[in-house]
């Protein structure tokens, strides 16, 4: 399913010169569950924006299923953004005017495409959300605006799922409830998820853990 091949990704020149990337390559099977631990400043963030397509490599090559993502012209790159991945982080990012189903929905509409109105009443409910479909982000808690952002990485049926510190601004009971979500829609859907987070626990629920320090990757362990 994904392929990283000797990336390298470097910022600024010189004095600035800042290598997040060092090197770098794995290869993560369909539908596996893979959490990236390291601390502060280590890279795991820059490979997981590089494998989403969102940040371009220096060096090196990313391969989502036998397709060289970074080979495509940007209108594609946009268009398998859009489609294949699902980006959730600590932050919600919901829109403030919207409601729990305009926020969810909102990929869709942006890729000009119908909502498929069986999944989003699946998801609703998967999430927890039934009876808040119409309720703003300011009328929700934070757990709350957590499951609606999953919903609206979910809402596309992407093949992978992407999450930087999801549960960095929950506390420990909504942490475990999101990440259980995650979990399930990964075995539900057999989507690709890949958690970056700092929390030993939350690795530990992964059935791989990969170690980034200095923009390398220092471990790569399956556990389950």
């Amino acid at each position: 399913m994904i392929k990283v091949e000797h990336v390298s990704k470097i910022y600024g020149t010189g004095n600035n010169k800042v290598v997040a990337l060092n090197d770098v390559s794995l290869t993560i099977d369909n539908g596996e569950f893979v959490s990236i631990i390291g601390p502060s400043g280590s890279g795991k963030s820059t490979l997981m924006h590089i494998i989403g397509g969102v940040d371009t490599p220096t060096d090196g090559k990313v391969y989502i299923n036998n397709t060289d993502i970074y080979a495509q012209n940007e209108n594609d790159l946009a268009v398998f953004r859009r489609r294949e991945v699902g980006l959730i982080y600590q932050f919600y990012n919901l829109i403030p005017i919207l409601n729990v189903i305009e926020n969810m929905t909102l990929p869709v509409q942006i890729d000009h495409r119908p909502i498929n109105e069986d999944r989003l009443n699946e998801l609703i409910t998967l999430l927890g959300l039934k009876g808040r479909e119409n309720h703003l982000p300011n009328q929700l808690s934070g757990g709350q605006q957590q499951r609606v952002s999953i919903g609206r990485a979910l809402m596309n049926a992407p093949a992978i799922v992407l999450a930087d510190e999801p549960t960095g601004n929950l506390d420990s009971q909504n942490s475990c409830e999101i990440m259980n979500l995650l979990k399930l829609s990964n075995q539900k859907y057999k989507q690709t998820l890949i958690v970056i987070t700092h929390d030993e626990n939350i690795a530990l629920m992964a059935n791989r853990i990969i170690s980034i320090e200095d923009g390398k990757i220092i471990r790569n362990e399956v556990i389950r």
